[in-house]
């Protein structure tokens, strides 16, 4: 077994870190929901996806660099900070919404719309029950979910763009 040049456990301990702030990321997200009871938006969903691709992801391109191929390591880093760095742009996306900077997707945003039939008006009413995504449910410091989830993403993304770098440093240096 060859040892491990310091880039490549520079670039393990970034990734390493990219991947427990991924899981630390997705583990509040579901305590809030679950045990906090904030029910998420149609955006809050799509929000979570990249952290479904980035984690996996973050977890397989520690093993391709522990098995010692950090050329495809870099790439497989690289791919990982544009999923959150595209995270990061759905979360401004959203921020922007409960501004007011911009309007929200038309599913979640503004008025919702009512059932046609009259005698089944009072049930739909009673029943429905849309979060909208223009409107934060709590802010915390000043920043919603959404602004949170930006700035988080914006760190996983330079945390993974770190790992790509210092994969390949010994290599070109």
């Amino acid at each position: 077994m060859q040892a491990r040049s310091s880039g490549e456990a520079a670039a393990f301990n970034f990734g390493a870190l990219a991947l427990l702030g991924a899981i630390a990321s997705i583990l509040a997200a579901f305590g809030f929901q679950y045990i906090g009871g904030y029910i998420p938006c149609e955006l809050c969903y799509l929000q979570r996806i990249p952290y479904y691709i980035a984690i996996p992801g973050v977890f397989a391109t520690l093993v391709v660099l522990s098995a010692g191929y950090p050329r495809a390591a870099a790439a497989l880093f690289f791919v990982v900070a544009l999923v959150f760095l595209s995270n990061a742009g759905i979360g401004v996306y959203q921020a922007g919404a409960e501004w007011k900077f911009w309007p929200g997707p038309a599913t979640c945003s503004g008025e919702q719309a009512i059932s046609t039939k009259a005698g089944s008006l009072l049930n739909d009413l009673k029943t429905t029950n849309v979060v909208r995504c223009d409107v934060a449910q709590l802010r915390i410091f000043g920043l919603s979910f959404a602004g949170w989830n930006v700035v988080v993403s914006l760190v996983l993304f330079a945390l993974a763009l770190k790992a790509a770098f210092r994969s390949v440093q010994s290599k070109f240096s």
